[in-house]
């Protein structure tokens, strides 16, 4: 999923980039870097780790100087090592110096960079970014930078939230279809900040002024901000992203998700009731829902399961061993609470089924009487070609077993998704205009390779 942020014209760029990647931290842990302009040079940290991990002050008043920064946190890619695939991405190129941020999936990847290296190209990591980086570099034909992005634009196809930081500007981009978020906020004490969620927005005391529309360029010049529309929009926005990856206080394609979440937990409780004695929520992520469903069935809301805080998100682990090991030690049962009750569980999702299995064994270890599972998204059956980490249809546990052999599998009393017409009820606006492709295989732009 990843990450993005840029501030522009703002004293001490580097350090609201810190603090709004910091906010945004969620959405990858793997890997973070920073590049700041100084009076036209533009000089870049990245490595593993979290952000906290990585930057100091002396990196803030030796390396990172200027009012303009981008950053970007990594979403974790199955196996690889990663310092090679660390963003921002800089290079120095024919009109000067350049760093990008991506947040997305280039859908068109291969035949894209096979065409590159046919003409002499040389690549240093596997990201899709770097084509992008290349496309620009190489375009002879065009003496800006804006019109070599908006020719490499035209090469790409798929996901990609965009910021672009040059020696005396700032661009941001956003794919015709909108997959991925990208918001543009008005810091207090001057300038802009645009990140891939609003809740970057506080710590640096910005206000939200509006989304980088879908097939949209933004500019940032001279101080002041300049809008092209480069493509006709198509909405189709990552509906995973109120299920799951964004922040609960964020506000995501216009909506606050945790209001959103609240919503799908209602509208679960009225297409799926549970015969139980409380709703204990998988925290973090099934919280809201679960207080929805709470609220609709008039079932009483329980903190049955504690989480320990300093375990990362078990989803966005790179291998399965790792993913296990964390869910035993993130989650464990407040007994005396759920000893002999009937309990309905929710969560916001199942993917491998792993954390799903542990949990309902771990309730009926500490003695609950029933652990009834209702899931506040549909069943996910395809992988997501859009910058979600699910590449391998063969490890969505919905794609191989029904509900009623998933129910068997976790070791539940009973298992029910929501429905797809049930969440946009929840989410009140179109269904066209947002992706479902992981649960209905419905996929907007199809891959090439």
């Amino acid at each position: 999923m990843c990450s993005v942020v840029g501030i522009y014209k703002n004293q001490n760029a580097a350090k609201k980039a810190f603090y709004s990647l910091f906010s945004m931290q969620h959405r990858g842990q793997e890997a973070a870097g920073i590049s700041s302009n100084e009076n036209g040079e533009i000089h870049t940290i990245k490595n593993r780790g979290l952000v906290t991990e990585i930057f100091t002050e002396e990196y803030f008043q030796t390396v990172l100087k200027g009012d303009m920064a981008i950053g970007h946190t990594r979403y974790s890619t199955a196996g690889n090592d990663s310092i090679l695939d660390a963003q921002p991405i800089y290079a120095k190129y024919g009109l000067g110096e350049i760093s990008i941020v991506h947040n997305g999936n280039l859908t068109n990847k291969k035949p894209v960079r096979d065409e590159l290296i046919k003409k002499g190209a040389i690549f240093q990591s596997n990201m899709d970014t770097e084509n992008i980086i290349h496309l620009i570099a190489k375009d002879y034909t065009k003496n800006t930078l804006q019109e070599r992005i908006v020719d490499a634009i035209k090469k790409i196809e798929g996901a990609y939230s965009l910021i672009i930081l040059s020696r005396t500007k700032m661009f941001a981009v956003r794919d015709p279809y909108g997959f991925r978020p990208l918001s543009i906020g008005k810091i207090a004490g001057g300038g802009y900040i645009i990140a891939s969620e609003t809740c970057a927005f506080e710590l640096v005391g910005a206000t939200y002024v509006r989304d980088v529309k879908p097939g949209e360029m933004v500019i940032f010049e001279n101080g002041e901000m300049k809008s092209i529309q480069l493509f006709e929009p198509k909405p189709k926005k990552c509906i995973f992203e109120y299920i799951y990856f964004a922040r609960p206080d964020s506000d995501v394609f216009g909506k606050n998700v945790y209001e959103t979440r609240v919503e799908m937990g209602r509208e679960l409780a009225k297409e799926l009731p549970v015969d139980a004695d409380m709703v204990v929520p998988v925290p973090d992520s099934g919280v809201a829902s679960a207080l929805g469903y709470s609220k609709e069935s008039g079932i009483p809301f329980e903190f049955g399961i504690m989480r320990n805080h300093y375990v990362g998100r078990t989803f966005i682990e790179p291998t399965q061993e790792v993913r296990d090991i964390k869910v035993k030690m993130k989650l464990s049962p407040i007994i005396n609470k759920i000893k002999g009750k009937k309990l309905v569980v929710i969560d916001d999702s199942i993917v491998r089924g792993t954390t799903s299995k542990r949990i309902v064994r771990m309730l009926k270890e500490a003695g609950a009487a029933e652990v009834h599972m209702r899931i506040a998204s549909p069943t996910s059956k395809g992988a997501c070609f859009y910058g979600v980490d699910t590449p391998n249809p063969d490890e969505l546990i919905a794609s191989k077993m029904s509900v009623d052999e998933i129910c068997e599998y976790i070791g539940a009393d009973s298992l029910a998704y929501l429905s797809i017409d049930s969440m946009v009820k929840s989410i009140k606006d179109k269904k066209e205009d947002y992706c479902f492709a992981c649960f209905d295989l419905e996929y907007p732009v199809a891959p090439k390779e």
